[in-house]
């Protein structure tokens, strides 16, 4: 197997983290995988925020429903694209996972966060000032694992067809 492939397959989600910070490089690597993803006509009708203040990261699990470990976090990233962009959901999903990876690649965990149609991503884009045209569509909250549960994944006979779904022909 190689590398890229090991990358992907042993990425988890990951909640808790372990204090010590994220170092700039490697945010600047997990960006950069980001800036790198497909976009529909190389739109790149995105911003990529990275929040790494104590009071603003708990601020932002306090509007969340689900990201309340986001306080806890070393850092946090958040995707935003160009809500007139017919395609700023699937640009910016792509940079997420892109970005995760990227961070993984260093050992360091995260937990997509969703943002799009949730009812706090207009205060969270209030809070970091991200113009009004941008929509919320992920929270990465990052840092090194404390501790990662390892989940079973269904097995791929179980999840994949071939030419068209239905009953398996014999």
């Amino acid at each position: 197997m190689n590398i890229g492939i090991t990358i992907i397959k042993s990425r988890r989600s990951v909640r808790q983290y372990r204090p010590a910070p994220v170092p700039a490089d490697v945010i600047n690597d997990a960006l950069e995988c980001a800036r790198h993803a497909p976009t529909a006509n190389n739109g790149q009708k995105w911003l990529f925020g990275v929040i790494t203040e104590k009071d603003l990261l708990a601020s932002i699990a306090d509007l969340t429903d689900h990201g309340t470990f986001i306080a806890d976090a070393p850092v946090c990233f958040a995707v935003f694209g160009e809500r007139d962009w017919k395609y700023y959901l699937e640009d910016c999903c792509a940079a997420t996972e892109q970005l995760m990876l990227g961070l993984w690649a260093h050992g360091v965990g995260s937990c997509w966060v969703a943002g799009d149609k949730k009812d706090y991503a207009v205060e969270v884009g209030k809070l970091l000032q991200v113009p009004a045209e941008y929509t919320l569509v992920s929270l990465i909250p990052a840092g090194y694992p404390e501790d990662m549960t390892l989940v079973p994944k269904k097995p791929l006979e179980d999840i994949t067809f071939s030419n068209s779904w239905g009953p398996k022909r014999t």
